[in-house]
């Protein structure tokens, strides 16, 4: 029997090893999904399960549709759904999460964290323009990488190409969030510091991935990103704080280890952006979801991939519901139209009927 730990950081199961196979053959559980077994004492990620190995292997060949997505009226209903369910920024479990990340995709994530740094520090040391262009591109940059781990952190098919869909995806708005970010940030630190480092922890760590994500404007990523950081501002400084000093942390090894500690330190960003804005899918935002009819045996239900709630989990042997997939209802056997009460007998009709007879009989024997 097996448990696993769902995109809403609630624990789901016991459940047997087909039924989390079902799941991943279903997008619902991917490789970092963590798990436990009965054999085992400790939580791992379901890729270190060998008896998921051929699931895992078959769920990587899948190219799944990425989230809706939104608009403004859909952000600030986005937003206050996940400040009225709460959230909780576990910094160690993110960094546990991003290690495992980077250690099962460490080419790809260290090279294309290496190419995004390179260019951006490259841009730095451009004559004129250089400081100004790196401080507007940043941000595009930024957006690029940080959607290339997204998608590994959902089990979907990334490569090297990503870093620059920045560009290609949300440019304007990207470009328009880095000039505003600085203006912003930079009159905060004039007047009092603090209003600068709160705005600069509350716009830098998830608008990136809010806009090209999501699909957001500039204005509203922002201020998506500032009300859900607000609610717990001091777990989001401690995360963003912790990841520039692992990030520095390669400093000491004469550059080089910058680009091992980096993509560290991005994922565990990443993964925090996932815990809190992916937790509740936006599609049920938009319209009501289908009640659910009554189960007449206590089966579990399916977890979504990632980023579904459930609508009520109190028990740890039921699950999520899916994400997309609209819950099948039966119709109420009470909706049933019944057949109409038979008239009722005509007891004069009957008398008179019996009376006859008898006067008949009554002759027959005369």
């Amino acid at each position: 029997m097996y448990k696993i730990i769902g995109a809403d950081q609630r624990e789901y199961g016991p459940v047997p090893v087909e039924q989390v196979r079902k799941w991943l053959v279903e997008g619902r559980a991917n490789a970092h999904t963590k798990a436990w077994s009965e054999a085992g004492s400790e939580w791992k990620i379901l890729s270190e399960f060998p008896e998921f190995a051929d699931a895992l292997r078959a769920q990587g060949a899948v190219v799944r549709p990425s989230p809706p997505k939104i608009g403004a009226p859909e952000a600030d209903k986005l937003a206050a759904e996940i400040i009225a369910r709460d959230y909780r920024v576990d910094i160690g479990d993110c960094f546990s999460r991003s290690w495992n990340l980077v250690r099962d995709n460490f080419w790809l994530l260290a090279g294309a964290t290496a190419i995004a740094k390179v260019l951006v520090y490259a841009l730095w040391f451009a004559p004129a323009l250089g400081i100004p262009v790196t401080a507007l591109l940043g941000l595009v940059f930024q957006g690029g990488l940080h959607w290339l781990f997204l998608k590994r952190v959902r089990g979907e098919p990334a490569d090297m190409g990503e870093v620059f869909a920045g560009f290609s995806l949300a440019f304007v708005p990207l470009l328009l969030t880095g000039i505003v970010v600085h203006v912003l940030v930079s009159i905060g630190l004039a007047l009092c510091i603090v209003p600068g480092v709160y705005l600069f922890v509350a716009w830098r760590m998830f608008v990136p991935l809010l806009i090209v994500d999501k699909g957001l404007e500039f204005w509203p990523a922002m201020e998506l990103s500032r009300k859900v950081v607000t609610k717990h501002w001091w777990q989001c400084f401690g995360l963003f704080l912790l990841a520039g000093l692992v990030g520095l942390l390669g400093l000491l090894g004469c550059f080089v280890g910058i680009f091992f500690t980096l993509p560290i330190a991005v994922g565990a960003t990443v993964y925090a952006y996932q815990d809190i804005f992916g937790a509740q899918p936006v599609n049920e935002l938009l319209a009501p979801p289908t009640p659910e009819p009554a189960l007449t045996t206590a089966t579990p239900s399916e977890p979504a991939p990632s980023g579904s709630a459930p609508s009520e989990a109190s028990s740890t042997s039921s699950v999520p519901a899916p994400e997309t997939s609209p819950l099948s209802a039966t119709a109420p056997e009470g909706n049933a139209p019944s057949a109409p009460p038979a008239p009722p007998a005509q007891s004069g009709q009957q008398n008179s009927g019996t009376s006859s007879a008898h006067r008949s009989g009554s002759l027959e024997q005369n």
